[in-house]
């Protein structure tokens, strides 16, 4: 067994994992890097083991409001880059910051086990291409191997005659050729999926369970996320301005054959899709109620309406999922484990979780800081800064999702959904007091 009991074990070379890596070398943390696929990218790696990539994905938030601050997307990318424009960008920012040397690719995690209590150390198991097992030792460990991996497939009375996929296992339109198709679930991936059907299929219809709020990429000629960014607004009046917007350049969803949404906006992620709506607006599409069962080919809605299909694409979303980890050991509660802004463990500063965060418009930016707050603590307390030691109170203490006093839908994929104004508010305070206690 190898013994390196200063180093950091950190799990995913996704972008989570790289912020986390150039962080780390900041603040002159040693580590070494593991990642299943064998190049950079994660999620975005349309080729990696466990990515749920689909070949039309691209960018549900532009460029502008997603890119790492430090490192830009270029002139030459779409103001909402496709996964392989996002793939080279990953790769570039690697080589960029000097990051591909601290990793070990082609390598399984199997198993992550603590030798003790905090700071008694890690031992990790890995195996590598070979199928050959490995282990180490080390300081601590810092999970950032995505949140969208692990399939939600509901269970469905009855028996469906056709074929029956979730939404991972789709890669190419060619999928559709020919079928008739039923999309089940009409987040952000569902809508842009039914399209793929709605052209390579023989027909498309889309089972919701409840409404969504749609929003358009581009506002007055702009991507619609970069308007009124610099403006800070309390969530009353932003619900108020943006569903005004909303009702001019969409309309209600109920006028395209949307169910109306049975929360406020905000309660849920958005779903940023224009296609979609045109589709329904004219009649490519038909929006279906939630399912009740299955007979053969035919699919009972729970409003009495029945249809026949060939197909049928579970788009319900993912579950999160550390399989190489027992879940006592991350504070689980309900859907998600329970950690000091959605990352630090409250009883040990040996174990974090990165990237296990969403928000409306929080980019790559907001959880390349999340990042830098854990590295940053990090590296205090093993100086026993003051302000180290003030955050390891507070993440010790009793603490609550950062949702800033929104009634998030309780639904497993936002269990750990924050409101972006309070969450960045809260890690950019421990990282500008955490650079202070260095100076």
């Amino acid at each position: 067994m190898q013994h390196t009991e200063t180093k950091f074990a950190l799990i995913g070379a996704g972008p989570m994992g790289l912020a986390m890596a150039k962080t780390l070398l900041e603040q002159g943390i040693e580590f070494q890097g593991f990642e299943l696929a064998d190049d950079v990218g994660g999620l975005w790696d349309i080729n990696a083991p466990l990515s749920t990539m689909y070949e039309s994905a691209h960018l549900i938030s532009s460029k502008t409001m997603t890119e790492f601050s430090d490192f830009p997307m270029g002139e030459d990318m779409a103001e909402y880059p496709s996964h392989h424009q996002m793939k080279t960008y990953f790769q570039e920012f690697a080589k960029h910051f000097d990051l591909y040397r601290h990793y070990k690719f082609g390598t399984k995690i199997l198993s992550v086990v603590p030798l003790g209590g905090d700071g008694d150390g890690w031992k990790i198991t890995w195996a590598g291409l070979d199928g050959k097992q490995n282990e180490a030792v080390f300081a601590g460990v810092l999970i950032a191997n995505g949140t969208l991996a692990e399939p939600n497939m509901p269970e469905f009375k009855g028996d469906f005659a056709g074929e029956l996929i979730h939404s991972s296992g789709y890669r190419y339109p060619e999928q559709f050729a020919g079928k008739r198709v039923l999309i089940v679930g009409a987040g952000n991936s569902g809508c842009d999926i039914a399209v793929d059907a709605i052209h390579h299929g023989k027909s498309c219809d889309l089972s919701m369970r409840r409404g969504y709020y749609f929003v358009p990429k581009y506002v007055f000629g702009v991507p619609a996320d970069t308007m009124g960014g610099k403006i800070k607004l309390p969530m009353w009046l932003k619900r108020r301005v943006d569903g005004t917007i909303l009702r001019w350049f969409v309309g209600q969803p109920e006028k395209y054959g949307f169910p109306k949404p049975d929360y406020a906006l905000y309660e849920s992620h958005p779903v940023v899709n224009s296609l979609i709506l045109f589709h329904a607006g004219h009649g490519d599409l038909k929006v279906r109620a939630d399912i009740d069962h299955f007979a053969g080919k035919t699919v009972f809605f729970k409003d009495g309406s029945q249809a026949e299909y060939d197909m049928i694409l579970a788009a319900t979303g993912y579950r999160l999922h550390y399989p190489f980890i027992e879940d006592a050991l991350l504070n689980w509660r309900g859907d998600a484990p329970h950690l000091y802004l959605n990352a630090m463990h409250p009883e040990r500063d040996d174990l974090f979780v990165l990237g296990m965060v969403e928000a409306s418009g929080l980019g790559w930016q907001g959880r390349h800081e999340q990042a830098e707050m854990v590295a940053l603590y990090i590296a205090g307390l093993r100086e026993k800064t003051a302000a180290a030691v003030v955050l390891q109170t507070k993440k010790s203490g009793n603490f609550n999702r950062a949702t800033g006093g929104m009634n998030y839908i309780d639904l497993p994929r936002m269990a750990y959904y924050v409101d972006k104004a309070t969450y960045r508010g809260a890690v950019t305070g421990h990282i500008k007091a955490l650079k202070a206690g260095q100076a």
